[in-house]
């Protein structure tokens, strides 16, 4: 199945995001979660990392459906089964994930169409967890193009801009989707780490 996606968006203040495969999840931190001064809040959970990981309250979203939420926390649940590839293109990505358990890959490949879906409607659902590095994506989402192939157990993405800018967010943000999907809720709570020393 061949799905050619061209994503445009509105920038809307600060957007963040997390995904497990190509351009997926933006957030925007809603006020209940800004402490004094505009700072995010923290929520420690029972692994002491801040993300409690048997509800997994972050996976929520002030926009996002239930199903959407489920479906990432069977990604992070699972995150084992997942395995993936990136290529570096001149212009842009070429990702392919795969997951070993069919439920995982189900849940995968509805979760990155769905939300490359939104990406090219604008419509941000507000996911709690978040990584900033998509924040170009939705200002300059006009410039991206998307192609996203898929089998029953993987999904591969291609991705392509002429903005050096974005190329070099999209590179980036995939190999941060990269560490999500090698090491899970830990590789999230470590890259929040590693932007608030810098």
């Amino acid at each position: 199945m061949r799905h050619p996606i061209m994503g445009k968006a509105r920038g809307a203040g600060p957007v963040m995001a997390i995904a497990l495969a190509g351009l997926t999840l933006v957030a925007v931190p809603s006020a209940a979660q800004m402490g004094q001064g505009g700072h995010r809040m923290q929520h420690h959970g029972a692994d002491g990392t801040g993300h409690d990981m048997r509800v997994m309250p972050g996976l929520r979203g002030d926009n996002a459906t239930p199903q959407e939420s489920a479906e990432l926390q069977v990604l992070f649940h699972h995150f084992d089964t997942l395995s993936r590839e990136v290529e570096l293109l001149p212009d842009g990505i070429r990702t392919v994930t795969r997951a070993s358990d069919p439920m995982v890959a189900e849940a995968l490949i509805s979760h990155v169409v769905g939300m490359i879906g939104r990406v090219e409607a604008a419509d941000d659902p507000q996911i709690y967890i978040q990584s900033p590095t998509l924040d170009i994506f939705f200002l300059r989402g006009d410039s991206i193009t998307s192609t996203i192939e898929t089998t029953q157990d993987e999904i591969v993405v291609i991705q392509t801009s002429t903005d050096p800018e974005v190329v070099a967010a999209l590179q980036t943000h995939a190999a941060e989707v990269t560490r999500m999907a090698d090491q899970g809720m830990h590789a999230v709570h470590m890259m929040m780490m590693e932007r608030a020393q810098n």
